[in-house]
């Protein structure tokens, strides 16, 4: 139970250590959390931009597959087939498996960039870890204080922080015993 917070000459010593920690953590953790968004945004972007370049040559591996495999159909059709119709046919096929052979190297690339990419996951998720348990804990005490009923009147937390107060203050001018007449006249006293 926390002591008499009218006993309290500053405002705010009545708060529990607990909450003040948690309460010092809440401005870290939102730092972590923007970091987390910037790096899941580049990683994003590169992602979306090694797709961007590596989409046309999917698109024209499938296309030149289609095309041969087409090719090859007709020529097994033909009633025809001679060895040097056979061997341009071959001569195709060995250029085509040749380009997707390196299509594949590419790709391969590709997915090991986009791992990459990705590596903020994990760091990440430690970030997103230790901020959540900075927020429960900000949570769990603030459920404390109100189930507790441990605020205290605000009339008398601040009692004993007026006391030092010295009165109205005007700048560059001292208030003299006629002004506060002239004042007091003014109002009908």
């Amino acid at each position: 139970m926390l002591p008499d917070p009218s006993h309290h000459t500053a405002p705010g010593t009545w708060v529990k250590p607990e909450l003040r920690q948690a309460v010092r953590e809440v401005p870290d953790a939102c730092e972590r959390l923007e970091y987390v968004g910037k790096m899941t945004e580049q990683a994003a972007n590169r992602v979306l931009a090694l797709i961007d370049e590596a989409k046309p040559a999917c698109d024209e591996v499938r296309r030149r597959g289609l095309e041969i495999a087409e090719a090859m159909r007709r020529l097994a059709e033909s009633p025809e087939i001679d060895t040097a119709r056979s061997r341009v046919m071959m001569k195709l096929c060995a250029d085509y498996a040749a380009s997707a052979a390196a299509f594949a190297d590419d790709q391969n690339r590709v997915l090991t960039d986009v791992m990459l990419a990705q590596d903020f996951q994990d760091l990440s998720g430690q970030v997103i870890g230790k901020v959540m348990r900075i927020l429960f804990r900000v949570e769990d005490e603030l459920k404390h204080v109100l189930a507790d009923g441990d605020l205290p009147d605000p009339v008398s937390a601040m009692s004993g922080a007026t006391e030092d107060l010295a009165g109205v203050q005007v700048p560059d001018r001292a208030l003299q015993q006629d002004d506060v007449d002239d004042l007091l006249a003014s109002l009908g006293f």
